[in-house]
């Protein structure tokens, strides 16, 4: 048994407020949920879907945002993430959506920001997304606190990033075709403030089969693999914006404007949920459970075809400026763990870096891949005084540059195992 959307009000003629509401009507039915008749469908708010819950659009079916009733963030968001409890089991197949301009930060959940927004789901699957304009400040896919997630056969077009995540375990993003200024994959276990709700481990994952289309000017990365640190409240600390401390069993974060300000705390955050102002300083409470630090671990990248000359193609990252710094002063160091970079091709002649290291990483594994004029470049961002120990392996690979690796942090140790070229 199906809900054909249509039957309930669901429709091309249709004016946004009536097509939200009739969505909302399908998706509240649960089970499997069909749009079939063809059409550029408006839609004026977000639609909640449930766990045990698939929505399926036929061929020609597009959702078209538009703000007759104020601009609004997500076109879809999990029906849990309201209050932190998990959904499951729920399904996502051939959505296309137009932004048609309406990119906005309205935050039902503060730091969600995709045009799909999953936060606490488990079993989600979302194949045949197609989003050709995507704004300045909404990412494609958000999806955060997860369990077992399958992204297949995405195309994603415009400013922001295509498929971001932040904590979670098992996932797969395959068959993407990507042209972002910004990052077309983020794996951001560490964000600024407003990049994603909660922080902790992203980890055993696999990326594969996935194109970064060239495109004139960038910020961004293919894909950006980031890591955070930060320690306990303590009277006359010293914070900024995107700050983190744990207190109390919670972690809290500051919420501010990127202008650089530094703040002095002296009353320790303890609300429960929700922000407060202390000390002239917003903090907003993040999340439940004293966790210190975060990473990525257990991931493969594989098939990857990088037609764009950015910055570097794979940032092993911290952020260290005006918006984040991922690293709080004297906080236990994390240590990114065990990344694998598999037939990976650079398609471009510009002289670049493959992968810049700006954190601390156990083991990587360059196989099979053409690089080109590429490199490998270990970066002093700042923000330690010890980098640790990495063990490189660059095998099968080939490459035009005479020094593959280089090294710009002072005592750094690379324990490199390199084929001949």
């Amino acid at each position: 048994m199906f809900t054909d959307a249509n039957e309930l009000g669901f429709l091309p003629q249709n004016n946004g407020q009536e097509n939200q509401k009739a969505l909302q009507a399908a998706l509240d039915s649960g089970g499997t949920i069909v749009v079939s008749c063809p059409g550029e469908y408006a839609l004026s708010g977000t639609v909640y879907i449930g766990s045990d819950t698939s929505l399926i659009c036929g061929n020609g079916v597009y959702v078209k945002k538009v703000n007759d009733c104020g601009g609004f963030t997500h076109v879809i968001l999990n029906k849990g993430a309201l209050k932190k409890q998990y959904d499951h089991h729920i399904s996502i197949e051939n959505l296309q959506i137009m932004v048609n301009g309406v990119d906005c930060l309205d935050f039902a959940v503060f730091g969600l920001r995709g045009q799909l927004g999953f936060f606490y789901v488990k079993d989600l699957k979302i194949t045949g997304f197609r989003c050709m304009d995507l704004g300045e400040k909404q990412y494609g896919i958000h999806i955060c606190t997860f369990r077992d997630v399958l992204v297949d056969d995405v195309k994603i077009r415009g400013d922001k990033d295509g498929v971001h995540l932040g904590c979670g375990k098992r996932f797969t993003i395959r068959n993407g075709v990507f042209q972002t200024f910004d990052d077309a994959i983020a794996l951001n276990a560490h964000d600024y403030d407003t990049g994603n709700p909660e922080l902790g481990w992203i980890e055993n994952g696999v990326v594969k089969n996935c194109h970064d289309l060239n495109a004139e000017n960038t910020t961004g990365y293919f894909c950006r693999i980031l890591a955070g640190a930060w320690r306990d409240w303590f009277t006359g600390m010293k914070v900024q914006k995107s700050d983190t401390v744990v207190s109390n069993g919670r972690l809290y974060r500051v919420k501010a404007k990127a202008d650089g300000t530094v703040y002095t705390s002296y009353t320790q955050p303890v609300h429960e949920a929700g922000e407060q102002v202390l000390d002239g300083i917003c903090w907003v409470m993040a999340q439940s459970g004293a966790v210190y630090g975060a990473g990525v671990r257990n991931v493969t990248f594989r098939d990857i075809f990088l037609e764009k000359a950015r910055t570097a193609h794979f940032s092993i990252h911290f952020d260290n400026d005006k918006y984040s710094r991922s690293y709080y002063p004297d906080a236990e160091i994390p240590v990114q763990e065990h990344l694998v970079f598999d037939n990976i091709r650079v398609l471009h002649n510009e002289n670049n870096a493959f992968l810049s290291i700006e954190t601390p990483v156990d083991t990587v594994h360059i196989l099979n891949s053409f690089l080109r004029d590429s490199r490998v470049v270990f970066y002093d961002n700042g923000a330690l005084k010890d980098y640790g120990k990495t063990v490189l392996t660059i095998s099968r690979c080939q490459y035009f540059q005479d020094k593959i690796v280089e090294n710009g942090i002072k005592n750094k140790k690379i324990e490199l195992h390199e084929d001949e070229n």
